[in-house]
């Protein structure tokens, strides 16, 4: 919803009616995740996509439909083995889209102020309208309620871990289907040490949707020139600015000066703060040291386990913007629980 935001403003602002389809479930082999968003004008115009393109024709339709009835419905749509192919994709699959007669006000609210989840009990007969039950922010505050204690605390818990990775879900539970809807902040990387491989790396960063800042004490390497893409350049001590940032559990932290008073406050002050990554460049050897040196700082055993170092997956690349890569993939993964495998190796452990 927040990449059509910007679309939806200048249609309203035009006086257009628009209505909104958003994927709730995913069967099989689907191309884009929950949460995806379709928005449709009456005179054809559309803006996102919930299939990458294999059933948007249909769900414009229904999306006029809804319109002229004034009521939501989750449908289904499939893709068949010929329209898969076409698409790229390996075999058929299903979704599960609710489509609505206009965009809520409360989703727009989220999508604008973002770190929220909205929780939507669906409806399941085609009579009645979704319901707002729930706002989740990421800072813990709830709003509003379903009316069942226990039903609450499920979709709380389920909110908050969408919230974390930044994913939308649905939920079953006793009262019904129950849509976890994310509008989550944009993440956060911060890298240590202005160096070269920290260049594509602040690329990269940006094309996945990270926000991306970069610490050095060193100002003719923290430089504009050096850094166009970067969204803050910080010329200091990183265990110094760590409060100045608001440094914490939702960031990213890769550490990549390969000096020892640069990195190891910065490591320190990383994991006291539980960020959900750190990863410190250096060889195993450079690894096996810092650590006995940070156990000497009175970093823990458990400390230690979360520090990624060597950081960056195994590529076997060795050029700056490969070893940005390799950082990045390893960030995403740490993100979202990915075990880094290739997926043919995934998939043979997976299956049964």
């Amino acid at each position: 919803m927040i990449e059509v935001l910007e679309q939806l403003d200048r249609w309203r602002g035009e006086g257009v009616a628009v209505g909104r389809a958003v994927l709730v479930r995913a069967h099989g082999s689907a191309p884009r995740p929950e949460g995806a968003v379709l928005l449709a004008t009456p005179d054809g115009r559309i803006a996102g996509s919930v299939s990458g393109g294999c059933v948007e024709a249909a769900v414009v339709v229904d999306i006029d439909e809804v319109r002229r009835t004034g009521r939501a419905r989750v449908i289904e749509y499939g893709f068949s083995d010929e329209v898969a192919r076409d698409a790229g994709l390996a075999c058929g699959g299903r979704i599960d889209v609710l489509v609505e007669p206009e965009v809520r006000p409360d989703i727009v609210e989220a999508a604008t102020i973002r770190g929220r989840a909205v929780i939507t009990a669906l409806p399941v007969d085609g009579t009645t309208s979704p319901r707002t039950g729930m706002v989740v922010s990421d800072d813990g505050a709830t709003h509003g309620s379903t009316g069942d204690a226990s039903v609450d605390r499920t979709l709380v818990g389920a909110a908050q871990e969408a919230l974390r990775i930044g994913r939308s879900r649905l939920v079953e539970a006793a009262a019904g289907p129950f849509f976890v809807e994310v509008f989550a902040r944009r993440p956060r990387l911060v890298i240590v040490g202005a160096v070269q491989v920290a260049i594509p790396l602040v690329s990269m960063a940006g094309t996945v949707g990270y926000e991306t800042i970069v610490i050095d004490g060193r100002s003719a390497f923290a430089t504009a020139e050096r850094f166009p893409a970067v969204d803050r350049l910080i010329v200091g001590w990183p265990d110094d600015v760590a409060g100045e940032i608001s440094l914490g559990p939702a960031d990213s932290v890769a550490v990549l000066s390969h000096d020892l008073k640069f990195d190891e406050p910065a490591i320190v002050e990383a994991l006291r703060r539980g960020c959900r990554y750190v990863g410190a460049i250096g060889s195993r050897r450079t690894q096996d040291d810092r650590r006995a040196r940070l156990r000497a700082a009175g970093l823990s055993e458990a400390d230690l386990v979360r520090l990624r170092g060597p950081i960056g997956l195994d590529l076997g690349g060795r050029d700056p913007a490969e070893t940005a890569l390799a950082v990045m993939a390893e960030v995403v993964a740490a993100r979202f629980g990915g075990s880094g495998l290739p997926m043919r190796d995934r998939s043979a452990r997976t299956r049964p």
